[in-house]
């Protein structure tokens, strides 16, 4: 693969992997109400899952979890059910109105934990990896290869999911997000409520 080719790869990689989801969600709204240090936390936890299924599919488990679909069915219904979590949680901050809780009084999950759980129970990306070393690794290449696209890949991964934990706690947005968080926290609802509903009605397997 060439220099060029590769750098295709990579940018339609950063597209995926900063387009709206479950996790851009949860790294942008953690950000907003908790902080630059939160959503970066955020970012390195979503990032960590991500990592995770780039191993795991280098190694081949994605073959294993198409052969034993009971693995991806639980994985499913838990991912499931903490984006529902996250959106009742979501719909419950704009009821109360509650006020932004930059600092102190945080509940739920450490924000690295947070960002983990929200990308390791969502199988979805592991047949991603698994698509792109098919693509990009021809049979018989060797493991330097392999492990080249994967940290190449991850690199990416990394500047988007931690620049976005940066990007959204800016002063202006943090701003905005104060003056507007009952709107905030209802499209989170929402959206959460959706991406909970997608993953219990799309067949990984």
């Amino acid at each position: 693969m060439s220099g060029l080719e590769l750098l295709i790869v990579l940018a339609a990689w950063g597209i995926g992997a900063g387009s709206p989801g479950p996790a851009t969600l949860t790294i942008a709204g953690t950000a907003m109400d908790r902080g630059r240090r939160d959503g970066m936390l955020t970012g390195l936890g979503v990032l960590a899952g991500s990592s995770f299924w780039g191993l795991a599919a280098m190694f081949g488990m994605s073959a294993l979890m198409l052969s034993n679909g009971w693995i991806v069915e639980v994985l499913r219904y838990l991912g499931a059910g903490y984006l529902l979590y996250l959106a009742l949680k979501s719909l419950r901050s704009a009821i109360t109105a509650a006020p932004l809780i930059a600092t102190g009084g945080r509940t739920g999950l450490p924000p690295f934990l947070k960002g983990l759980f929200v990308h390791l129970t969502n199988p979805k990306p592991i047949f991603g990896w698994g698509a792109v070393f098919a693509v990009l690794v021809p049979p018989g290449s060797d493991f330097t290869a392999l492990i080249t696209i994967y940290l190449s890949l991850v690199s990416v991964s990394g500047v988007i999911f931690v620049g976005y934990g940066a990007l959204f706690a800016a002063g202006g947005v943090m701003r905005v997000y104060q003056r507007m968080k009952r709107g905030f926290e209802l499209v989170f609802a929402a959206l959460f409520g959706a991406a909970a509903l997608k993953i219990l009605t799309t067949r990984l397997t």
